[in-house]
């Protein structure tokens, strides 16, 4: 007797974890768009069966993403809406594996997304938001080094909230960091990074192991057991705050300043698939996003060699 969806569900998601070791947030995510998947053939189809699964229903499911709402005549974007299709197409191809008869994955085509557009910071507002920081107090020296790292290694918000001091390597300006899907890559420390990481921890008296960490104020309890490890939210509060001090108007977020170190390797030079060594992309199309900002030897060649003949 073939199985209900319901219960082959749990069952791709254990074959997430133990066979192909998906981190915990990836299996969360699949769980929750396939639910939705779920909710939505339950409701519209009243069906439970793999065998019963049909392209129209498929094309039906879409149009319910494209069409929902999440708050206030937001609906989700084609990306979020890609989402939701590539954990379905990788259900298909699990159940095809363990010869369970359903709706062939290749059938299912993905949604073309528009280019996004690349928000990054010129050079020299680099410089005056990593000069911003430059109180004497811990706190500041902190945020100094805090945003030297950031542009340094092209770290996520959340890659770097999660550094412990033991996991850095000074003496080498290189350590391991693990990013999206429990990958380990290689990050660089550069000098000026390196001499703020320097005089932040030169002025900590605390035991605790994070890298970055809040000033400790009051006798919050609860904040206290959990450690003072900075929260992506507060890494966000910190880059916005020293933006608007920097007079910077454009909208500077954590990942503004990973788009910054992106273009500023490539249009030092640097070859495009390095590029994507260092910031961990899994696929050379994500790095592709920033050449159409950062190729300046285009220009130059158009001046050299275009209407020369005239």
């Amino acid at each position: 007797m073939t199985q209900s969806l319901k219960k082959l569900i749990p069952q791709y998601l254990e074959y997430l974890e133990i066979e192909l070791g998906r981190s915990q947030k990836t299996i969360e995510n699949y769980d929750h768009y396939l639910q939705r998947f779920l909710n939505f053939v339950h409701k519209e189809f009243k069906i439970d069966k793999p065998s019963n699964l049909t392209l129209d229903i498929v094309h039906k499911y879409r149009v319910y993403l494209h069409r929902y709402e999440i708050s206030n005549g937001v609906t989700f974007k084609i990306s979020t809406q890609n989402y939701h299709v590539i954990a379905l197409r990788n259900f298909l191809k699990y159940l095809a594996k363990i010869d369970i008869s359903t709706l062939a994955a290749e059938k299912i085509e993905i949604s073309k997304v528009p280019q996004r557009e690349v928000e990054f910071l010129e050079p020299e507002e680099v410089t005056r938001l990593l000069e911003s920081a430059n109180g004497p107090n811990r706190a500041a020296k902190r945020d100094r080094a805090l945003l030297e790292l950031l542009f340094s290694a092209g770290l996520r918000v959340s890659e770097i909230v999660s550094i412990d001091i033991e996991d850095i390597n000074l003496k080498r300006q290189e350590f391991s960091v693990r990013g999206k899907g429990d990958k380990i890559r290689i990050v660089f420390v550069s000098n000026t990074a390196k001499n703020a990481i320097e005089e932040y921890l030169n002025a900590r008296t605390d035991i605790d192991p994070a890298l970055f960490i809040r000033d400790k104020t009051g006798t919050n309890k609860e904040a206290d057991a959990k450690g003072l490890r900075l929260t992506t939210r507060s890494v966000q509060r910190i880059v916005k705050h020293y933006a608007t001090k920097a007079g910077i108007v454009k909208n500077v977020h954590p990942h503004t300043l990973r788009h910054s170190f992106a273009t500023d390797l490539l249009q030092s030079g640097a070859d495009i698939r390095s590029v994507q060594t260092m910031l961990g992309h899994a696929n050379i199309t994500t790095t592709q996003i920033y050449t159409h900002v950062t190729n300046k030897n285009l220009k130059n060649i158009h001046d050299k060699f275009h209407g020369k003949q005239k």
